[in-house]
């Protein structure tokens, strides 16, 4: 995954605008971030010490609550992870190199859920003649 891939999904759904909040590229619904680039402060890394920080593309997500953040986590998927910064905040971050995008895009329909009130609406698929 990339943030190209992050942009096809989230771009393509309802009422989303692409902005910069916090410095950073970031994904919006009615003006609320839902997605956003979330790269490493200083701060962050001196928090790592020992441990390789994730590398490569991060992608920040609001959750719906603590309790979705503990649940989505819970499910330790690849990629998926949190840091001190995100300590009491719904929010999770993903290393998009080593994420399924499946798990990705599901985040992503969840974090627009979540600031938009509603899931987006689906179009309707041509039926199939024969089914």
């Amino acid at each position: 995954m990339t943030f190209e891939d992050v942009e096809a999904i989230a771009g393509s759904l309802p009422g989303v605008t692409v902005g910069v909040k916090w410095r950073n590229r970031t994904w919006m619904v009615d003006d609320k971030g839902f997605a956003w680039q979330r790269p490493f402060s200083k701060a962050d890394l001196k928090r790592f010490g020992d441990e390789t920080p994730p590398q490569g593309e991060i992608l920040a997500l609001r959750m719906e609550s603590l309790e979705a953040k503990d649940a989505l986590l819970a499910m330790d998927l690849p990629g998926f992870f949190t840091i001190p910064h995100f300590n009491g905040y719904p929010g999770i971050l993903i290393e998009l190199r080593k994420a399924r995008a499946k798990d990705v895009k599901t985040a992503i329909l969840a974090a627009f859920e979540a600031v938009a009130g509603s899931p987006p609406k689906r179009t309707a698929r041509p039926r199939r003649r024969g089914r």
